[in-house]
């Protein structure tokens, strides 16, 4: 025993602080991050600073949890005493009591079922798709001209939202009757949000400032279509702030998430969309009454200020008392110094007026001929030299413009000739072509000659046949139309002759020869006046 004790003094030495600490330390980095579900135990309510203080416990075990009051102020439903719940947060310790607790900082219901975690994995896929940031949330307007609301024309709700409207600031409200539960119906909710925001700004219907969309409270079963994903798509996808106010306070459905703001009620969210109007004009005019007050006290101040620099300000008489010394001194010593500055120019005169004289000016006006005559000869010489290269470069730009004349000339004249000779070429082509197409033209005529032969009635006139018309012109083609006594036109292959019916005899037996059909119309052709032929 006596042996294994210098090994121990060898051991590190903590004290209580820095044990805590590290096992705080190695709490932190092991677990981090954590999801727990449990049953809350020993929940009394919000202590007096704001934090939540409980336990979470299942069957084997217990486990201390806190929240702070900045987190519990964000919980959508907040702990009960035995009540399921899942919760996430941070695991931690505490070193005052030797103990380690959650820091919990979302808390949510775990006894719903398939349902429930159908909704979760569901808001985990809307959420990793960022339909839930709130980036994306737009912001209410104050005063909304005209409000959408899409619920049940039937139901309280419509009339809740109306009155609460009504009772605070009167709206224009637009309803999109839909059915808000069962099949079906979360594909109207979201035909209704985007048929709201597919309206024109300036259209016959005007387009919503705010949208509501309102339900009362259910079960998880009836609110079960705002949970649908079309319907959440479509509100997140609005570009008119939208208004979720689905079930009572403690429904939550996955619209909220996408919703710009969530509502408790129905009625919540009639107040959240329009203040109360009386409010807004006792607020205005506190406002302007405060705004005048200011603005008296600030008059009055200015006031004060400008008499108190009035009088600390010096008098007329302080402040011109300095300029009116200098100015008397000024005046005593003006007339001596005019006299001196009068010597002192006139000295100066005297002095200059020595070195001016005639032959000075004489000598001064013969350099400045001589300079004047040397300048003219260097102008003339310039001016011939200028002449002779303005001379030379026109020669030479006349050369080339007689050159490039030619050239063009030449130009236009293979042009010219390649020209004629394309219309030459065109010109034989083209009586050619007339030629053929005179020909083509004339076999058709003959053909088409040969064929009106080929279908005239003449040629059935000709083989022995005659064709009996009335005397109105029109073919007759059965014995029964010709009346005693009528007059008759019968036409041969040679000429007409006009005939006299006498009495006819028709026997019901009789049946037509085949000469008397009418005849078969070709494709393409035949005379539909030319009537049916009769025997002879």
């Amino acid at each position: 025993m006596a042996m294994n004790e210098p090994a121990r003094l060898n051991i590190q030495e903590w004290t209580v602080s820095e044990l805590s600490a590290a096992l705080k330390k190695t709490v932190e980095d092991a677990f981090g991050y954590i999801r727990v579900r449990g049953e809350i135990s020993g929940y009394r309510g919000p202590h007096s600073s704001g934090h939540c203080y409980f336990a979470l416990k299942d069957e084997g075990a217990k486990i201390e949890a806190v929240i702070w009051r900045t987190a519990f102020a964000r919980l959508r439903i907040k702990p009960e005493e035995g009540l399921e719940v899942f919760v996430t947060g941070r695991l931690t310790t505490y070193p005052g009591q030797s103990k380690y607790q959650i820091v919990v900082e979302t808390l949510e219901p775990a006894g719903a079922g398939a349902l429930m975690a159908l909704i979760e994995e569901r808001k985990k896929k809307l959420a990793a798709e960022g339909l839930f940031d709130a980036a994306r949330k737009q912001l209410l307007p104050f005063l909304p001209e005209v409000i959408g609301v899409i619920t049940s024309p039937t139901g309280a709700v419509i009339r809740d939202i109306l009155h609460r409207l009504a009772g605070r600031f009167p709206r224009r409200v637009l309803v999109w009757p839909v059915r808000v539960q069962g099949d079906g119906s979360a594909e109207e909710v979201a035909a209704a949000i985007h048929g709201f925001n597919a309206l024109a700004p300036g259209g016959r219907i005007r387009k919503p400032d705010l949208l509501i969309v309102a339900r009362g409270g259910g079960s998880l079963e009836d609110l079960w279509s705002f949970n649908d994903e079309i319907v959440v798509r479509a509100a997140a996808a609005s570009l008119i702030p939208l208004i979720s106010a689905v079930g009572h306070e403690t429904d939550v459905t996955l619209i909220d998430f996408a919703a710009d703001v969530r509502a408790p009620t129905p009625t919540a969210a009639a107040e959240m969309a329009v203040p109360v109007r009386a409010d807004l004009l006792v607020r205005v005019d506190g406002l302007a009454r405060r705004s005048l007050a200011c603005w008296q006290r600030g008059q009055e101040a200015r006031r004060n200020e400008l008499r108190a620099a009035m009088r600390a300000l010096p008098t007329a008489e302080e402040l011109l008392a300095l300029p009116r010394q200098r100015l008397d001194h000024a005046a005593a010593r003006l007339p001596r110094a005019l006299i001196a500055n009068a010597q002192i120019h006139h000295r100066d005169f005297s002095r200059i007026a020595g070195r001016l004289g005639p032959q000075i000016l004489r000598t001064r006006m013969q350099r400045c001929r001589e300079l004047a005559a040397v300048l003219i000869e260097r102008a003339r010489r310039a001016e011939a030299v200028a002449r002779r290269q303005r001379r030379e470069r026109l020669k030479g730009a006349t050369v080339r413009l007689a050159a490039s004349l030619r050239a063009n000339a030449d130009a236009h004249r293979s042009r010219i000739g390649r020209q004629r000779e394309r219309v030459a070429a065109l010109a034989e082509r083209a009586e050619r072509a007339a030629f053929l197409l005179l020909e083509r033209r004339a076999a058709s005529v003959e053909r088409c000659g040969q064929l009106l032969n080929a279908l005239s009635h003449r040629g059935v006139l000709a083989r022995g046949f005659a064709l009996v018309r009335s005397p109105d012109g029109h073919p007759l083609r059965h014995a029964a139309k010709v009346n005693e006594g009528m007059r008759l036109d019968i036409e041969f292959s040679d000429g007409n002759v006009r005939a006299r019916a006498e009495a006819s005899i028709v026997t019901p037996a009789d049946k037509p020869s085949t000469i008397l059909r009418k005849p078969r119309t070709r494709r393409g052709g035949g005379d539909p006046g030319q009537g049916s032929l009769f025997g002879a």
